[in-house]
Parts: structure tokens; C-alpha cells; sequence
């Protein structure tokens, strides 16, 4: 710490009677005069005393004074160069949390910006959750809407994050395990998609560090050992790079890697590899000032030693999603040594370690803004990402979901037509596609052309293909898509959207249910008046007429009830009421009304419906078997199909076939002549002469269905058909 400061720090330390640990404040300050202002670093001292006295006599698990860690967060950061309100954020990041000193208390002495960071990464310790996991997601909720705000939020609980890991030791071995599996679910995949690898590799060799401690110290001890027999080897190759390099005058710095213990067990995990068969556990690090100079670098290097082919990848040209940036070869080197290569200039390879980090550094012309603002960019649009995702997001827990699908991407580059880039995590198909282009693309997107070829919304996307969308005002998302989605992005439009649309059929379902209670009570011309729909919106404490009408429909409020509520008329019988005009079932209620999978009832069948909580009614034939087993929270209502049903339903049949060559094919053939569907075939081998086949065909109705199944009687292969 600067003399200068030193004295006044003192006097500050006096007056407000807080001990000073010389060593911790005087290191955090030693490293932030290097690139602070000295009121900047005055004002970071001044809250490190302010952390110090709310903390006193608050303890770690180590038995270390607690305000030991905040300033080593504080240290981690400063080591990033962090601007001066992150340091006092950091410093201050538990005390809300912690300790009795409001939110507000801080505003006063250090500012809006400094309350609202610390705000930002404390807990919520106030709300009751009913479980682990639903407080977890809704903390890392508020922490995500906070970090939209201002990224420095999740900067700040990166580095709390890595000082945890960092003593973790102290820790029972349980904890040890459930905070490391946090960490490489959570925290190492959001600093690897902000860019910050520096971090993000160490909190990986942390997490395997603290989860698997043998195999740990087995890797770690295996690769001192490479170390020492190779490094005859590795001082060759330098050598070599550097002569070489000198020859093009092509001023470089290179300097030698090992790969993260991290990365090494996952590689032997995931392709089955001992550690002799690693080829890679080594590489080398060229950086030079130009990216003109970093492709002549690659040329120099190729020419040196031959290339492994399928090992080149080009991030210069499209930089991963986190703005990354580097030219990676694999090399044939001498004495069978596979080399990795990774070339780039001296400010991307700043980048690489802090990623969007080093935005508070290069910003306002304090130097090249090229890499910083490529960070930036991705970093920014991905908060809007998460930010539509949060919004649309049904729970806490579905939201985090949804983020942890984001933070693994596999990435594979593809083309629109007119030659714009998309980035897709790998296993990315045509809707992921639809919807990385637009919300409004993916919701109408019916097929696709992948490189001129049509081709299914299910289909997977690879490298280099270009993909044209066709799109239909009339098509609409299907559950189904949720099936074979990869992106989070689409997961989430898919299901806000199905989400809206059951509550707008919910809401038409319920007005029809709750009519035709009230008509059964007082007369079918009985119109609901507003107050009297007012009456139960207080009762019930519901907002408004569509949520009310919307429980209905779902199954969560009984209508008979509502409306007898509605005209204070007693009695609470929830049984099967046969009495009065039964709902018509039209085909076209959507995703309220669904037909059983025991039975399949088709236009035509007698049958019977149930409310179910949740899903609205479910739709049986009324000789189902399964109607006596019914949940008693299920409620049986008089139903009936509309004299003017739509759209098709899927039949159930047996078919009784001799054991003959091309049978298969002769029944498909037939009930597509039938203009029918088959769903879903399985077929039964009964004995060696005879089989039996199950369909699920598509029908318009029972009349539809029974000649069908009068065209398979007549084949002369068929002995048998019956219907489920």
C-alpha cells in the first residue's frame, strides 16, 4: 500500500474502531493502486471497514474471520481489474445477506449502483420455499433478472464462487460434493459462456478436485510425470517454433500449455481413454500482434509440422458464441508427439481469459475495442435471450432448466439463405433453427429446404448446411416439437406459446361449462350478469373473469358449484349430474379436452366425460372399463358429440392375419385406400401360422372406422379383426 494512503487509511481505521488486517486490505490495495484512482482506492478501503464492522465476530467453517472472504473476492477481481464499484460491491456482496444492514444503508454511503450489485448477488432468506430445489432456482433467478440489469452481478458471484471452491477443504465431504456438482452445472458453464476461461478452468478443477479427489491426485501426478520425460521433447519443439518464426520475421510470443485436469478426464470419460492414449495433454500458445500475422503464423507452422487432418478449426473468421477467438491445429511433431496449436493476437488472447470481464478495461478508447465489443455483444444479446426466457417461463425451476440447456453448446455453424451465420448447439434441428431466426418464424414454420432437399421440422442440422424455413400463417407450435428441441430458446417459445393457447381454449371451455350450469339451475336464456360474476371474483379472490373462466375449463373449479355460488343456491354435490342439455364435444376445444388413450372414443361412440385438475376433460367411451377406477378427485359430466364434429381421431384395432409374406404391406395399402392413417402399428406373432396386428388409425368417425375395418374383414388374409 502506497505511503501516501497508508497514514489516512489509519485515521479512517481509528475513527470508525475497526481493527485493520494488514495483510489482506494492504494486498487488495497494493494490487488496486496499479490501475485505481487513489480516491477510488480510498473509498474501496472506507467499505472494506464498513464490511469488517458488520461482519464482527462472524466466523467461515475454517475459523477464519468471515471478512477474510469478501476481500479475497474483492482480491480476485482486482486481479481481473475490475472497475472500483465491483470491488466495493464485492467487499460488501454478503452484508445484506449477513448481517442486519439494510439495502438502503448502503445506498447512502456508496451509491445506487454499489446497493443495487450487492443486492444483485445476495440470496432471498426472507421467503419460505417448499423445497431445496425451488429455492435454489428462484435465487438463481433473481440473481440471472439482476445480472440483465447490470453483468456485473454475476461477475462478482463468479469470483464469491471461486473463492468458495478455492476453500472448500473445510467443508464435510457431502457439501464438498453437492457445492462442486452446483458449480460445474451452473457457475463454470456461465463463465464459459461469458468468455471468462481463465476462471471457468479453475472452478472445473475445483469441482473434480472436491468430487473426485483419488482420480484428481492419479491425473495430476500423471501429467508431472509427462512433464519430466518429455521435456527434452517439448525444449526441441520451441526451439524449432521459435527459429522458424524468427526466419518469416514474424515477431510472436509462444509459450507451452497443459491441458486442464478438467478437460483431460473428460475427454478420457466421454471417448473411453486411458491417459497413455492422450495425445493433446500439451499444446502450444503463439501470440502475435496481427490477425494478418496470425494466419502467416499457421502457414510457418504447417510447414514445420505436418497437420493431423480434421484437426483445424478456425475461430478468427466465426468466433464461438462467448466472442473467443483463435486459429486451433493439431500438428504431427517430431517423435510422434501430436502438438495443439492455438494462434492469436496478443489483445484476443487478453480476451480469452476475461472475456466480457475485460470490457471495464478497454471501454471509452483505452485501447482496441475490436475483441471487447464482439464479448460484449454476444454477452448482451444472450441476456435478452435469458430475459425472454425468464418472461416466458413458467416457474423458477423450469427457468433454470431452461438456462442449463443454453449453457452447454456444442456448437455447429449454419447458413440462411441469403448467407447469414446461425450458431446452434450440436443436435440443433429445423425448429431450433426456425426460432434462432425469429419467434414469429418458429411458431408458423410447417417444413424446411436444408442445401435445396425438403426436409421434416425434426431434422438434425450439421456443419455448413443452409437452411431455408417455409412458413404457414395457419400452422401453429405442437407439443411434439418439445420431443426433439435442442436449444432452450425454442423450448421456451414452444411452451409459453401451447401455454396460451390451452388458456385461451380453457377460458372458451369454461364460458361454455359454466353457461350450461347456470342454464340447468335457472333456465337455459339465463344470461351471467357482470355482478353477479363480480360476487365470485371476491369471493374467490380471483383477478379477474378469465381466470376464473380458465380454472373451469381446466378442471380446478367445478361449475356446478360456481354457478350455484353465483345465485346463492345451497348444496355442494360434486357427483355425476345427468340432468340437463349434455356439452357438446366439437373436435375443435384443442388441448382442454382430450381423449383417453384406454379406450379412443371416436364421433359416433356413447360416451362420458371427466374433469380432470389440470387438463380439462378427458373424453372415454362410456363401456370403458377404466371409468369404475376413476381418482375420486376426477368429476364424471354429461357430455356428447356436437351434430357438426371436425378433425380426426385416432381408432384402435386388432387385425387376425395368416402368417404370409407382403400381409403387412396388403393392410397398409388397404386402409390407406380407406383415406386413413396408420399412427402406430405393432405387430404379435400369435403361433408360426398366424399373427396378430394392432393399429392406431386415424378416423373421422364411427361409420368412417367401421368400414375400414368391413374392407380388412374381406381380405382373404385377415381370419379376425376387433376393436379395442
Amino acid at each position: 500500500m502506497g505511503a501516501n494512503y497508508a497514514n489516512l487509511f489509519e485515521v479512517i481505521a481509528a475513527d470508525v474502531g475497526v481493527s485493520d488486517d494488514v495483510t489482506l486490505i494492504s494486498d487488495l490495495c497494493s494490487e488496486l493502486e496499479a490501475y485505481l484512482e487513489p480516491a477510488q482506492v480510498e473509498e474501496i478501503y472506507r467499505a472494506y471497514l464498513v464490511g469488517a464492522e458488520a461482519h464482527e465476530g462472524q466466523s467461515r467453517v475454517s475459523g477464519e474471520p468471515y471478512i477474510s472472504h469478501p476481500v479475497a473476492v474483492a482480491r480476485i477481481l482486482a486481479e481481473m481489474r475490475m472497475d472500483s464499484r465491483s470491488i466495493i460491491a464485492a467487499i460488501l456482496h454478503d452484508v445484506i445477506e449477513d448481517t442486519p444492514t439494510p439495502k438502503e444503508q448502503l445506498a447512502t454511503q456508496f451509491g445506487d449502483e454499489v446497493a443495487e450489485l450487492v443486492d444483485g448477488v445476495s440470496k432471498l432468506t426472507k421467503i419460505d420455499f417448499r423445497s431445496k430445489a425451488e429455492a435454489q432456482a428462484e435465487n438463481f433467478r433473481k440473481m440471472m433478472l439482476a445480472m440483465v440489469k447490470d453483468i456485473r452481478v454475476i461477475i462478482i458471484k463468479l469470483a464469491d464462487r471461486l473463492h468458495n471452491m478455492r476453500t472448500l477443504d473445510a467443508m464435510p465431504p457431502h457439501k464438498r460434493r453437492r457445492i462442486a456438482k452446483e458449480t460445474m452445472d451452473i457457475y463454470a458453464p456461465i463463465a464459459n459462456r461469458l468468455g471468462i476461461f481463465k476462471m471457468r478452468h479453475e472452478l472445473l478443477d475445483l469441482s473434480i478436485k472436491a468430487a473426485y479427489p483419488m482420480r484428481y491426485r492419479a491425473l495430476e501426478s500423471a501429467c508431472k510425470e509427462v512433464v519430466g520425460y518429455r521435456k527434452e521433447i517439448f525444449n526441441t519443439i520451441e526451439a524449432a517454433i521459435r527459429e522458424r518464426l524468427k526466419e518469416s520475421n514474424i515477431d510472436a510470443t509462444v509459450k507451452y500449455r497443459q491441458k486442464n485436469i478438467h478437460s483431460i478426464y473428460r475427454k478420457m470419460k466421454e471417448k473411453k481413454l486411458s491417459f497413455k492414449e492422450l495425445t493433446d495433454v500439451f499444446g502450444v500458445r503463439i501470440m502475435t500482434e496481427s490477425v494478418d500475422d496470425c494466419y502467416r503464423v499457421l502457414g510457418v507452422m504447417h510447414n514445420l509440422y505436418k497437420p493431423l487432418p480434421g484437426k483445424f478449426k478456425d475461430y478468427l473468421a466465426i468466433p464461438k458464441t462467448n466472442g473467443y477467438q483463435s486459429l486451433h491445429s493439431s500438428l504431427f511433431g517430431p517423435h510422434g508427439v501430436a502438438i495443439e496449436v492455438q494462434i492469436r493476437t496478443t489483445e484476443m488472447d487478453y480476451f480469452a481469459e476475461s472475456g466480457i470481464a475485460a470490457h471495464w478495461i478497454y471501454k471509452e478508447g483505452e485501447g482496441s475495442s475490436g475483441s471487447s465489443g464482439s464479448a460484449q455483444t454476444r454477452a448482451l444479446e444472450w441476456l435478452k435471450n435469458l430475459l425472454e426466457m425468464q418472461q416466458k417461463s413458467g416457474s423458477s425451476q423450469e427457468f433454470l432448466e431452461s438456462v442449463k440447456v443454453d449453457l452447454f453448446p456444442d456448437e455447429i455453424y449454419v447458413f440462411t439463405p441469403k448467407g447469414d451465420i446461425k450458431k446452434l448447439p450440436r443436435g440443433a434441428t429445423v425448429v431450433d433453427f426456425a426460432y434462432a431466426v425469429h419467434t414469429d418464424v418458429g411458431n408458423t414454420c410447417v417444413a424446411a429446404r436444408i442445401d435445396h432437399q425438403m426436409s421434416p421440422l425434426g431434422s438434425r442440422l450439421y456443419n455448413g448446411q443452409t437452411i431455408e424455413i417455409i412458413c404457414s400463417e395457419a400452422s401453429r407450435p405442437h407439443p411434439s416439437w418439445l420431443d426433439f428441441v435442442n436449444t432452450a430458446k425454442a423450448r421456451t417459445n414452444i411452451r409459453h406459446f401451447l401455454k396460451s393457447l390451452q388458456k385461451t381454449e380453457a377460458i372458451s371451455l369454461g364460458r361454455r361449462l359454466l353457461q350450461q350450469s347456470v342454464s340447468h339451475i335457472k333456465g337455459k336464456d339465463v344470461a351471467i350478469a357482470k355482478d353477479k360474476f363480480k360476487k365470485i371474483l371476491d369471493k374467490y379472490h380471483i383477478s379477474d373473469e378469465q381466470e376464473l373462466l380458465a380454472e373451469i375449463g381446466l378442471g380446478n373449479r367445478n361449475s356446478s358449484l360456481v354457478a350455484k355460488a353465483m345465485f346463492d343456491i345451497e348444496g355442494d354435490n360434486t357427483g355425476f349430474d345427468d340432468s340437463g342439455k349434455p356439452l357438446a364435444i366439437k373436435g375443435t376445444e384443442g388441448m382442454v379436452v382430450s381423449f383417453a388413450k384406454c379406450c379412443r372414443p371416436v364421433p359416433g361412440d356413447a360416451i362420458a366425460g371427466f374433469m380432470s385438475s389440470g387438463k380439462g376433460i378427458v373424453i372415454h367411451q362410456r363401456s370403458c372399463p377404466n371409468i369404475t377406477e376413476r381418482s375420486k378427485e376426477d368429476r364424471q359430466l354429461s357430455v356428447q358429440w356436437s351434430d357438426h364434429v371436425e378433425g380426426e381421431y385416432l381408432a384402435y384395432m386388432r387385425v387376425q392375419v395368416a402368417n404370409q409374406r407382403g400381409v403387412l404391406a396388403t393392410l397398409a395399402a388397404t386402409i390407406a385406400n380407406m383415406s386413413s392413417n396408420i399412427e402406430n402399428v405393432h405387430l404379435t406373432e400369435k403361433d408360426g401360422r398366424i399373427s396378430t396386428i394392432e393399429f392406431v388409425v386415424t378416423v373421422n368417425d364411427r361409420i368412417h372406422l367401421a368400414r375400414i375395418m368391413k374392407k380388412l374383414r374381406s381380405l382373404a388374409v385377415v381370419n379376425r379383426i376387433w376393436r379395442k
